[in-house]
C-alpha cells in the first residue's frame, strides 16, 4: 500500500522559511516523477514545484509565484522529498499537498495526473 505523508507546515511571519518533507512508503519514486500543490480556501489546487526523473538527472519545475524562493529536493534512500520555502508572503497560505505519479517521471502541472497524495499540510504566513 502506498502512502505518502507530509509535514512541517505551521504558522510563520512574512519573510519567514519553511522546509515541508513528504515521506512515501510502499513506494519507491526512483523514476517518478514528484511534486508539491497547494490549495487555499475557495481555490483550485495549483502546481507549486516538481522534481521529475531523466537520464541526465532530476528534472525541475517551479511556479512562476514561487520561483526563485521555493526549492524543490528528494533523497532516493530515505524515500523523501522536501519544499524548502523562503522569503513566504500571506499569499503563500494553503494547504500543502505533496504528490506521485506512478506512470510518469515527467513533471506535470496538472493535479490529475498525480496518483499518490499526502494528507496535507497547512501554511499559513502571517503578514
Amino acid at each position: 500500500q502506498v502512502r505518502l505523508v507530509d509535514s512541517g507546515g505551521g504558522l510563520v511571519q512574512a519573510g519567514d522559511s519553511l522546509t515541508l518533507s513528504c515521506v512515501a512508503s510502499g513506494w519507491t519514486f526512483t523514476y517518478y516523477a514528484m511534486g508539491w500543490f497547494r490549495q487555499a480556501p475557495g481555490k483550485d489546487r495549483e502546481f507549486v514545484a516538481g522534481i521529475g526523473w531523466s537520464k541526465s538527472g532530476d528534472v525541475i519545475s517551479y511556479s512562476d509565484s514561487v520561483k526563485g524562493r521555493f526549492t524543490i529536493s528528494r533523497t532516493q534512500a530515505a524515500n523523501t522529498m522536501n519544499l524548502q520555502m523562503r522569503s513566504l508572503k500571506p499569499e503563500d497560505t494553503a494547504m500543502y499537498y505533496c504528490a506521485g505519479r506512478s506512470t510518469s517521471g515527467v513533471v506535470s502541472m496538472e493535479a490529475w495526473r498525480y496518483t499518490y497524495w499526502g494528507q496535507g499540510t497547512q501554511v499559513t504566513v502571517s503578514s
